[in-house]
């Protein structure tokens, strides 16, 4: 009998089922897809001994001391600050939008004072903010916006900009000053030895036992447990009783290229001209040194692997009719990207993995007896 079967082992799931095990003194059963541990995150050695990420480049940034700390239980980190650049008009710039985007773009010389005169004198600016399109238009004008932001987006989502929420672009922000970091947060690092050995330390409790290449519906009616914790798609727990929830996907091009380095900086992105969005170049994220290097070029698409919740208001609205479905559900927990639905950062995450254990702790315990029948303990 366990207390907990946890589906998902990705960051949420693999946090909970430490939390229980280790300060809780539960028995979890870890149930993955998968063939490996750690979602999205997970990362390898290539056939030339390359480490490289095997679902796209993970940063991992925070303004949470305490998720940086918890997390540093289980990694040394090494410090890392991503820098990206955008290859728009011929050259490689600066993105987000900054000081020396504009003055390389623009062939100018402007200070932090001018460069908001320079994009107040461009915005477009709109009365109700209600698309990604109005977003930008509104900050920085047309120009940089189809420059930067109209072909990026439609190759991302296959939908105009004009037809998403704006909180698709309003994570991006525009700098008036010189500072080339993909990121501002606090803490901003990679495990030093990769996200698969920090996820193995962390499932590393004679508590967690881990069941791999399994779909939990295969085995729910076999394994005696008490409560269930779901990470995994929230439509597909119920059957997808209401349709499939919209999400994008990737495909993934690696690359070993028989040069130390290739790219200027760790990501370059491609908002025009090509068919990916990005390339991406492990050596710079890991600080691994090797003779060769590996990249990764981006490929957006409808199916496959849900990666991208699409956020459009019919889409929030259908998620809405599954959420009330899980709330009703007292014997689950939902948790995580897809389970809420919602594109998160790898510390929203962790930081929603941690805000679910403190409540399981304070709510009274339920005792299963059989399949279904559950009665509170006393």
């Amino acid at each position: 009998m366990f207390d907990y079967m946890i589906v998902g082992a990705g960051l949420a799931g693999g946090v909970l089922a430490e939390r229980l095990a280790s300060q809780a003194g539960k028995k979890v059963l870890l149930v993955e897809k998968r063939n490996h541990i750690g979602g999205n995150t997970y990362d390898h050695y290539n056939e030339d001994g390359i480490l490289v990420h095997k679902y796209g480049p993970h940063i991992f940034h925070t303004n949470s001391r305490e998720v940086f700390e918890y997390l540093g239980q289980f990694t040394q980190w090494r410090p890392y600050e991503h820098r990206v650049l955008a290859s728009v008009d011929g050259m490689l710039v600066p993105i987000p939008i900054n000081l020396n985007t504009i003055n390389a773009l623009y062939g100018l010389n402007l200070s932090s004072e001018e460069v908001d005169s320079f994009f107040e004198s461009r915005a477009e600016k709109k009365d109700k903010i209600t698309t990604s399109e109005d977003v930008v238009v509104n900050k920085v004008g047309r120009e940089l916006y189809n420059k930067f932001f109209k072909g990026y987006t439609k190759k991302q989502w296959n939908l105009d900009p004009s037809e998403l929420d704006a909180s698709v672009t309003a994570r991006i922000p525009t700098r008036n000053n010189r500072d080339n970091r993909y990121f501002t947060d606090t803490y901003q690092a990679i495990p030093l030895q990769g996200y698969t050995k920090l996820f193995e330390q962390l499932l590393n409790h004679p508590n967690i036992k881990v069941m791999l290449n399994t779909d939990y519906k295969e085995v729910i009616d076999i394994i005696p447990y008490k409560k269930m914790i779901y990470t995994g798609p929230v439509d597909y727990y119920f059957d997808y009783c209401y349709g499939k929830l919209p999400y994008r996907s990737l495909d993934f091009k690696f690359e070993t290229i028989d040069t130390e380095t290739l790219l200027p900086t760790g990501t370059v992105n491609y908002p025009n001209e090509q068919l990916y969005t990005r390339v991406t170049e492990y050596k710079y994220l890991t600080g691994q040194k090797h003779a060769k290097t590996s990249v990764v070029y981006e490929y957006p698409k409808d199916s496959g692997d849900p990666y991208y919740p699409v956020p459009k208001p019919e889409n929030a609205a259908l998620y809405k009719k599954y959420q009330q479905l899980a709330s009703g559900s007292k014997d689950v927990y939902f948790a995580g990207r897809l389970a809420t639905y919602k594109y998160y950062n790898m510390d929203q995450v962790v930081a929603q993995a941690l805000s679910l254990y403190r409540k399981i702790l304070s709510s009274p315990e339920i005792e299963y007896h059989g399949n279904g029948i559950k009665e509170p303990v006393n």
